[in-house]
């Protein structure tokens, strides 16, 4: 009997080069063991990094993205990056959720240049929690195509996402408990409901009718909505000469 392989997850780190990149370096130099899994990138701020990079990495195979920046108020840059960080991760994690995705295999934590046993343990602890999940899409019951398309719904959205963040969640606070507890807010989840959650699914639904012509029964299964709310988006798009249904086919196309 051949033994089942033990699931070794994919992490892609983003880590500020003058802390958690700092600290990752003496956790190497220190001998410091914790699980290979992870591949890392340096950036000068964790500020920078982008959603479409965290978005990039899951649609590349990545089962888990890793942030790593400074202690927040210990920041090296005037602008406060590391709260820019907050920001991002809070965003992406509800984008994930809509799309079915664990929140979880997305992760920030602050780690200073001398914390290299930090380091590791922090890293060790996410290898465990992305191992109890499981392979990306696998673990949250998504089929591979379902997922590649859902996630590049969401990349095809980040332009008006973004512009929704500068001009509604644009929010500036001294600590990050603050920033945890204003986009864990009821007030923050409704405004992300009306102004994200229908064009997400409009998205998804444009992604996979550029792939082939789908009726509405096939969409509602591939992306696991509710064959109401997929009518009602393909009515309005179709009002709008976005789509069309091609009567031969008894399919919607796009027009």
């Amino acid at each position: 009997m051949v033994a089942g392989h033990e699931f070794k997850p994919r992490i892609l780190g983003f880590l500020c080069n003058w802390c958690c990149y700092a600290g990752a370096d003496l956790a190497g130099v220190s001998r410091y063991q914790y699980p290979p899994h992870i591949r890392v990138i340096r950036l000068m701020c964790s500020g920078r990094v982008d959603p479409a990079f965290i978005l990039r990495a899951f649609s590349n195979g990545a089962d888990g993205v890793f942030i790593g920046g400074c202690w927040p108020g210990e920041c090296h840059y005037i602008t406060e990056g590391n709260y820019e960080a907050i920001t991002v991760m809070h965003i992406c994690r509800k984008l994930l959720e809509l799309i079915g995705v664990n929140p979880e295999r997305l992760r920030l934590e602050w780690v200073s240049a001398s914390e290299g046993i930090r380091f590791a343990e922090v890293v060790t602890d996410f290898t465990s929690k992305l191992k109890e999940l499981g392979p990306l899409g696998t673990g949250e019951g998504i089929e591979e195509n379902g997922l590649k398309f859902r996630l590049e719904a969401v990349k095809n959205l980040l332009p008006y996402i973004k512009l929704v963040e500068r001009e509604r969640l644009r929010v500036r606070f001294d600590t990050a408990e603050e920033y945890n507890e204003f986009f864990t807010s009821d007030e923050v989840n409704r405004l992300f409901h009306e102004l994200i959650v229908d064009k997400l699914a409009l998205s998804q639904i444009m992604v996979l009718l550029r792939e082939r012509p789908l009726s509405t029964g096939e969409i509602s299964e591939i992306l696991d909505l509710n064959p109401s709310e997929v009518t009602r988006h393909l009515n309005s798009s179709a009002r709008h000469g976005l789509v069309r249904f091609d009567e031969s086919q008894k399919r919607f196309a796009p027009a």
